[in-house]
C-alpha cells in the first residue's frame, strides 16, 4: 500500500515538471519596425528649375491685303535674358535675346518685296531718363538784428544797443520720377525681295538706362509688302516677359 501510494506520488511530480509550450500568437501582419521606411518622393521638394532664359513663341499672325496678298509672321527658338549691366547701376536694364524670326507671303504671281523689322520692346515701371533725375536742393539766407544791453538788473536804464548778425541753411535730395515708358530697341530693318524672308538674332544684347522698379520684355516684327500701289504692314508681338 505504501509502495503505490509512493508509486502515484512520482508520477503527479513528472507530470508537473514536464514544460507546457505556450500557444503561438497570432501573426499581426503589419510591418517590420526595423526595416526603414521610403521617404514618398511626393512630399520632397525637387530642386527649383534653372532659367535657361528661353521664352515661349506666340502664335503666328496673319492678315491679308486688298491686293490678294496674304502676309504671315511667326518666330522660335526665343531667348530672353537678363544680365547685370555694364554700368553696374541699378537703374540699367541688359538682355540677352535671341530667336528666330520668319516672314510668308503667299498671293499672285511676282516677287513682292518689302521691309521685315525685327526688335524688341522694353517698358520700365518708373522712367528717370526724361525727368530731372536726383538733384541736390539747398536754400541759404542772413538774418541782422539788434539786442539791447544794460538790462541785467532791475531799474537799470539800457546801456547800448548790440548789433547781431545770423544764418540759416537748409538742404535736401529731390528725385524726379515720371510714369513708366516704352522702349522700342530695333534690332534689324531687312529690305526683302521674295516671299520667305526671315532673320535670325542670336546672343544680341539689348541695354536701356533710366529704369527703376519692374521691367518688361517682349520681342516685335513687323513684315511690309510694297508695291507701286500701295503698302500692307502686319506686326506681331512675343510674349511678355516680367523681370
Amino acid at each position: 500500500m505504501v509502495v503505490r501510494r509512493a508509486a502515484l506520488i512520482a508520477l503527479v511530480g513528472t507530470l508537473l515538471a514536464v514544460p507546457v509550450p505556450a500557444s503561438a500568437a497570432p501573426d499581426p501582419g503589419g510591418p517590420d519596425l526595423a526595416q526603414p521606411v521610403a521617404a514618398d518622393p511626393a512630399v520632397v521638394d525637387p530642386d527649383p528649375p534653372v532659367d535657361d532664359g528661353r521664352v515661349a513663341s506666340t502664335p503666328p499672325a496673319t492678315t491679308k491685303s486688298p491686293d490678294g496678298w496674304t502676309l504671315t509672321i511667326s518666330a522660335k527658338d526665343e531667348v530672353q535674358m537678363p544680365i547685370a549691366p555694364l554700368t553696374t547701376a541699378i537703374s540699367s536694364r541688359e538682355y540677352t535675346v535671341g530667336g528666330i524670326f520668319n516672314g510668308k507671303l503667299d498671293g499672285p504671281s511676282g516677287s513682292p518685296k518689302g521691309v521685315f523689322e525685327v526688335g524688341y520692346q522694353i517698358g520700365c515701371g518708373i522712367d528717370m531718363s526724361t525727368s530731372n533725375g536726383v538733384a541736390l536742393a539747398g536754400t541759404m539766407g542772413v538774418n541782422a538784428s539788434l539786442g539791447i544791453i544794460g538790462l541785467d538788473f532791475p531799474n537799470n536804464a539800457a546801456e547800448g544797443l548790440l548789433p547781431g548778425i545770423g544764418g540759416n541753411i537748409g538742404g535736401g535730395i529731390t528725385v524726379g520720377l515720371k510714369p513708366g515708358i516704352i522702349n522700342t530697341v530695333p534690332v534689324t530693318k531687312k529690305e526683302y525681295k521674295g516671299d520667305a524672308p526671315w532673320v535670325s538674332i542670336s546672343n544680341f544684347h539689348v541695354k536701356i538706362d533710366g529704369c527703376v522698379g519692374e521691367s518688361f520684355i517682349r520681342s516685335y516684327a513687323t513684315l511690309s509688302k510694297s508695291t507701286d500701289e500701295g503698302d500692307a504692314i502686319l506686326s506681331w508681338y512675343g510674349v511678355t516677359k516680367k523681370i
